[in-house]
Formats: C-alpha cells, structure tokens, sequence
C-alpha cells in the first residue's frame, strides 16, 4: 500500500519561513519524480516544485528563488523549504509520486501565512 505522508505545515508570519516533509513507502521512491503541490480556497491545483529521480528540479514563477526542493532517497523523504513566504502562498500542500502513469498524493499538510 502506498503511503505519502505530509508534514511541516503551520501558521507563519509573512517573512517568515517552513519546512514541509513528505515520508513515503510502498513504493520504490528512488525512481519516482516527487512534486509538491498546493490548492489554495477557491482555486486549480498547482505544481509548486518538483525533481526528478535525476534531481532535475522545477519551480514555479511564483516561488522561484523563495522556495527549494530536496529528496533524500535512503529516507525516502521529499523536502520543501519555504522562505521569505507570502500570504499569497497559503494554501493546502500536497506532495505527489509519479512514475509510469502511476500517480500518489499524500492527504495535505495546511500552511497559512498571516501576520
């Protein structure tokens, strides 16, 4: 069974910075290309960042130069570090595995940026 499992999310202020993890099993993680997503109320889904199992790496515009993503495959963990965050980057975030046609989602972690 595959599990993706999303943490590190939180009320910050604007300025301010998070780290959101995604630990994932059931699935050999090396191979998948890991993303993080986020939906804020009212609006699509959309990729944030994402990298390969190459450790190829796409941003965003919005987030270019703020955020940064990282996997760590002995630990089969996904990373997103926050930074300099806005309000306008509220929102659920979730982290997706895809490989071959097969896509995952973990069940979202809630970050709000408020003062």
């Amino acid at each position: 069974q595959v599990q993706l499992l999303e943490s590190g999310g939180g009320l910050v202020q604007p300025g301010g910075s998070l780290r959101l993890s995604c630990a994932s099993s059931g699935i050999i993680f090396s191979i998948y290309t890991m993303g993080w997503y986020r939906q804020a109320p009212g609006k699509q889904r959309e990729l944030v960042a994402s990298t390969t199992s190459g450790g190829f790496t796409k941003y965003a515009d919005s987030v270019k130069g703020r955020f940064t993503i990282s996997r760590d495959n002995a630990k089969n963990t996904v990373y997103l570090q926050m930074n300099s965050l806005k309000p306008e980057d509220t929102a659920i975030y979730y982290c997706n595995a895809d490989f071959g046609g097969f896509s995952y989602w973990g069940q979202g972690t809630e970050v709000t940026v408020s003062s």
